[in-house]
């Protein structure tokens, strides 16, 4: 193992956010034996009152990585223990025993691929704005000029994440102005999970570096497209091997038997997954079909699934599919435990997700998505959660209690949100009526 001067013993709060303890390397077997410390009131969503017993980070030997805008420091992932066991809400305990559950019930091991999205902005005055300069195109998608303005930038965390043996194999600037992607190389779950939490640490940390703000709001400006965090799915005995891949698939999407049952547990429980995926407000002025000035929202509404349809709930690009829900704000580990759960449930129904759509769900009306039997996904969070609470599948799988604090947490951003008056509001109102 690397010498380091300084461990961070770091996990994640139920929103996916980092939280981490800085211990000095002559202290750090304590990580990896009883854990570091910490009050778990302080953490939201562990369901811990001030006067409980400790919040103990144990440290995962296999994941620890250099943290370069930290010179000399190592972090160190961790599951969460209380009184000398795994803490059921914590988000990495959940996710492991998730993947466990489908090792258990397939004999294989679920792989990940994630997408993420994010905005690079600057302030100015009291308020943010894009960081590139001149970003005035309607469809920026892949322009040159902005992604060589930040390529410093983009370069630097780039060359982080190689430093941790994340594999980048492309970078693009997307579909909204100011809206960058970084692509790595899919891996078992939890890893996927666990590359995705130290992509965001590193990302933030070298942006404030460059004096920029890195950020994963799902829909920052009204006019533009949102920050999604497509996942992509399948399943095998070892890396390299698909079991959810079957060229002689009927409907041209190379899907074996076993990944169609798993996706109509996805498209089944697809109303309740909504919440885990699109977990905070914001989240929903992304799941739009209309309003992006590039013309495309690239956001699903509908749950259906098409071969290359990116209107679509579920894209099938051959041989895997891709889950176009999520969004960059939610928690990669309980999006894992959430999307097995769901599928595994599709595997053991043998549930029939139907034909195929390879229509712009976008432009579908009423009458002919009601001919088709497509639903519409939650258009906001307190709809979603009801609909969680209400998915029993899910609800046993993630654990009930940590659904009631999920939705506890959930509701009381609703509840803050709903009682605030925005400046557009106030606007439109004060001398209307």
């Amino acid at each position: 193992m690397k010498d380091f001067d300084y461990y961070l013993a770091q996990f994640v709060d139920i929103h996916g956010r980092p939280k981490a303890k800085l211990v000095p390397a002559k202290h750090k077997e304590m990580i990896f034996g009883a854990g570091a410390g910490f009050a778990g009131f302080a953490i939201a969503g562990m369901g811990m009152g001030p006067h409980g017993r400790e919040f103990m980070a144990v440290g995962d030997k296999n994941t620890i990585r250099p943290v370069p805008w930290m010179p000399g420091t190592a972090t160190v992932s961790c599951d969460g223990h209380v009184d000398g066991k795994p803490h059921p809400l914590d988000s990495r305990v959940i996710a492991k025993k998730a993947l466990a559950a489908f090792r258990s019930a397939t004999g294989l091991d679920f792989f990940t691929g994630l997408e993420p999205e994010f905005f690079l902005l600057k302030r100015n005055g009291d308020a943010y704005e894009v960081a590139t300069d001149s970003e005035s195109l309607a469809k920026p998608c892949y322009d040159f000029r902005h992604l060589s303005s930040v390529s410093d930038f983009l370069m630097e965390l780039r060359s982080a994440l190689e430093g941790a043996e994340i594999d980048v194999y492309q970078i693009d600037h997307e579909d909204a102005n100011g809206q960058f992607e970084m692509n790595f190389t899919y891996a078992q779950g939890l890893q996927t999970a666990d590359n995705l939490t130290y992509f965001k640490m590193a990302a933030q940390a070298i942006a404030k570096k460059h004096g920029m703000l890195c950020s994963f709001m799902p829909k920052p400006f009204a006019e533009r497209s949102g920050s999604g965090l497509h996942m992509h799915m399948s399943a095998g005995k070892h890396f390299g091997h698909n079991a959810f891949e079957d060229a002689s698939d009927p409907n041209g999407l190379q899907l074996s038997s076993l990944a169609y049952y798993f996706l109509g547990g996805l498209m089944a429980h697809a109303q309740g997954l909504t919440a885990i995926a699109a977990p905070c407000v914001n989240s929903y002025k992304r799941l739009v079909s209309r309003g992006s000035r590039s013309g495309a929202t690239w956001a699903p509404v509908h749950v259906a699934y098409g071969n290359n349809n990116r209107t679509a709930f579920v894209r099938g690009p051959g041989g895997r599919l891709e889950l176009r829900l999520p969004d960059a704000s939610t928690n990669p580990y309980l999006l894992t435990a959430a999307v097995i759960y769901a599928g595994l449930d599709g595997i053991a129904r043998q549930l029939d997700p139907g034909p195929p759509c390879n229509e712009n769900l976008y432009t579908l009306s009423a009458y002919d998505l009601a001919e088709r039997g497509i639903a519409r996904l939650p258009q906001a969070l307190p709809d979603a959660l009801d609909l969680l609470e209400a998915d029993r599948p899910l609800c046993e799988g993630l654990g009930q209690v940590f659904v009631d604090e999920f939705v506890a947490c959930k509701r009381a951003e609703c509840d803050e949100l709903a009682l605030a008056i925005s400046p557009a509001e106030f606007r439109r109102y004060v001398d209307f009526f």
